[in-house]
């Protein structure tokens, strides 16, 4: 069962069986990817900085259930990126500009003293997706994705095709 008080992504999560996908009852999510690159693997100095960063603000986040974080996944490497799922963009502009939280500070760090190197790419994207405009299948997945993030449900009757599923969420 999902636990939004339980976001963190767990490497050994128990694979849910068969074929589900998300409940088409919601009006919006917010879907957030954020990454790095790091061009310069030897400027240190100048990416560590930016890799510590992230999981201060997700720390941040996970103490506040209101903030409006449903859930994300990372992945790590000389390009990194974290998938995050969010209640709503307005949630997300709101942690983004708060100058009490982590990410303000960071960001405006990295613009001072690295952005200039190009030692070190960051880059994002955000899209606001209505359950009308979404679908989602995951089989024999762990809880994942925004299955994760708001709840998987079994498939059922008018929800096996991706045609089906995209006419529910209408």
């Amino acid at each position: 069962m999902y636990d939004p008080s339980n976001r963190r992504e767990h490497v050994m999560q128990p694979i849910i069986d068969g074929r589900r996908t998300v409940d088409a009852d919601r009006d919006t999510v917010t879907v957030f990817l954020i990454g790095m690159r790091i061009n310069n693997p030897l400027a240190v100095r100048s990416w560590l900085p930016a890799v510590r960063a992230m999981p201060r603000m997700l720390s941040h986040l996970e103490q506040d259930p209101a903030s409006g974080l449903l859930g994300y996944h990372s992945w790590l490497g000389r390009t990194t990126m974290l998938v995050s799922y969010w209640r709503n963009a307005e949630d997300l502009t709101r942690f983004a500009s708060d100058p009490d939280a982590p990410h303000a500070p960071a960001w405006r760090a990295f613009n001072r003293s690295v952005a200039a190197t190009g030692h070190v790419g960051v880059w994002h994207e955000t899209y606001t997706a209505t359950a009308q405009n979404s679908e989602s299948i995951y089989v024999n997945m762990p809880a994942f994705g925004l299955a994760g993030a708001i709840g998987g449900i079994p498939i059922g009757t008018g929800s096996h095709t991706w045609k089906q599923r995209m006419k529910s969420a209408k």
